[in-house]
C-alpha cells in the first residue's frame, strides 16, 4: 500500500463517540486484524488439505515366508528376489522375505510352515514337491505358492491346472518325466558309462517315481543301476563313503529335495573319484557337476514372483492357474570333464545349449 495513503487513513481514523455511537477502531488496527484473519484462514485451509494425507495408514509391508531344503534351492530364492524387483517391488519397502532352510528334514519344514501361519504371514513359498506336501499338511489357512518338479495334480496338491482350487498354486516343471532322456544324454556324453549310482528317499513319492523310471531305462540300455535308498542327510553322507569310483561309474541325481540339499558334497566326492555327475538343475553344473539336462531354478523363481504378487494383491490361489516352465536345456562343464579325464564327443558338444570352459 502507498505510504502516504496509509498515513492519511491512519490520521482520519481517530473518531469520537457520536450520539452514543460505537467507537470505530483505527484503520491500522483494522488492517492488522484483517491480516491476522488471513493468516489464520490460510493456516486452517492448510490443516484441512494436509490432514487427510497425514491421516493415511502407513504403507503395508508384506511378509513372505519361504521354506526349502537348502543347497541348490538357494537359486530359487535368488530368482524370486530378482522377479519381485523386476515387478517393481522393493525388498524392505514393499515386502520382507523370511527364508528358512530345512536341511533335508521334512519335520522342520512342517514346524516352519506352522510358525509362518501362526504369525500371520501373508503367503508361503515352497520349493520342491516333498516340501510343498509337508507345508500343506502342516497348515490350514495360509496361501501357498509352490515350485514342483512333478505333476501337482497327481501329487494331490491341486484339483487341476486351470482351476487349482483350495489355497495352493504355483509353477510346475518336468523333472521326473525327463529321467529316461537324461540317461540317454549321459550315455552320449560319456559312452563308457557302465554303472549308475543314485540316491533317493523311498518315502518321497516323487523321488521313488524317478527311481522307477531310471531303473527301467537302465535295464533297457543294459546299464547296471546301483540304488542307494536313504532317509536322512546322515545316510546320504554315509552312503557317499561307499561309492567306489570304478572306471565306468557315474552318479545320477534324481529330483529328491533332501538329497539335493547335499548336492555340493556329492559333486565334490564325484570329482575326487573321477566320476561324471548328471543332474537336472543347471546351477549344479556351474558348481562342478559334469552335465545337467533340465531347467533353471533361478528362472523358476523369477516366474514365481508373478504368482506371489497376485496373491498379495488379493487374488485367491484357487483362481490362479498352474504355470508350466518348459525351457529345457543341456549344460556341460568342460573344466570338470578335463579334471576327471573325460573327452566329450563332438556330437554331445553340438547338443549343448551352454558350455562352461
Amino acid at each position: 500500500m502507498d505510504t502516504s495513503l496509509f498515513e492519511s487513513l491512519q490520521c482520519d481514523a481517530e473518531l469520537s463517540d457520536l450520539s452514543g455511537g460505537v467507537r470505530r477502531l483505527p484503520v491500522s488496527r483494522r488492517l492488522a486484524a484483517a491480516r491476522m484473519a488471513g493468516i489464520l484462514l490460510f493456516a486452517l485451509l492448510s490443516c484441512v488439505l494436509v490432514a487427510p494425507a497425514e491421516a493415511q495408514a502407513p504403507k503395508r509391508i508384506y511378509r513372505i515366508g519361504v521354506v526349502h531344503q537348502g543347497g541348490v534351492y538357494n537359486a530359487l530364492v535368488d530368482g524370486l528376489r530378482d522377479g519381485l524387483r523386476e515387478l517393481g517391488m522393493q525388498e524392505g519397502r514393499d515386502f520382507v522375505l523370511d527364508v528358512r532352510e530345512a536341511g533335508g528334514d521334512l519335520k522342520t519344514v512342517e514346524d516352519v510352515a506352522q510358525r509362518f501361519e501362526r504369525e500371520k504371514f501373508d503367503v508361503l513359498y515352497t520349493g520342491a514337491t516333498s516340501v510343498t506336501r509337508a507345508a500343506k499338511r502342516a497348515t490350514r489357512e495360509i496361501p501357498i505358492v509352490f515350485y514342483v518338479g512333478t505333476d501337482p495334480v497327481n501329487a494331490g496338491l491341486v484339483d487341476s491346472y486351470a482351476k487349482p482350487g483350495g489355497r495352493l498354486t504355483g509353477i510346475h516343471t518336468r523333472v521326473t518325466d525327463l529321467t529316461t532322456k537324461r540317461l540317454e544324454i549321459l550315455l552320449e556324453i560319456v559312452p563308457g558309462v557302465q554303472r549308475i549310482v543314485t540316491f533317493y528317499d523311498p518315502a518321497n513319492r516323487s523321488a521313488a517315481d524317478g527311481a522307477k523310471a531310471l531303473r527301467e531305462a537302465a535295464s533297457q540300455m543294459r546299464i547296471k543301476l546301483l540304488e542307494r535308498p536313504v532317509s536322512s542327510v546322515a545316510e546320504v553322507r554315509s552312503s557317499l563313503r561307499e561309492v567306489g569310483g570304478e572306471p565306468g561309474d557315474a552318479i545320477f541325481l534324481l529330483g529328491d529335495a533332501m538329497v539335493l540339499s547335499q548336492a555340493q558334497l556329492i559333486i565334490d566326492v564325484a570329482r575326487a573319484k573321477k566320476m561324471p555327475t548328471m543332474s537336472h538343475e543347471h546351477s549344479l553344473v556351474a558348481d562342478g557337476a559334469l552335465a545337467s539336462y533340465g531347467t533353471s531354478l533361478h528362472e523358476i523363481g523369477r516366474m514365481s514372483a508373478k504368482h506371489l504378487r497376485r496373491v498379495l494383491a488379493g487374488t485367491p490361489p484357487r483362481d490362479l492357474p498352474i504355470e508350466s516352465f518348459d525351457r529345457i536345456e543341456l549344460h556341460l562343464n568342460l573344466r570338470t570333464a578335463r579334471e576327471i579325464g573325460i573327452t566329450v564327443p563332438q556330437g554331445a558338444l553340438r547338443m549343448a545349449d551352454k558350455l562352461i570352459k
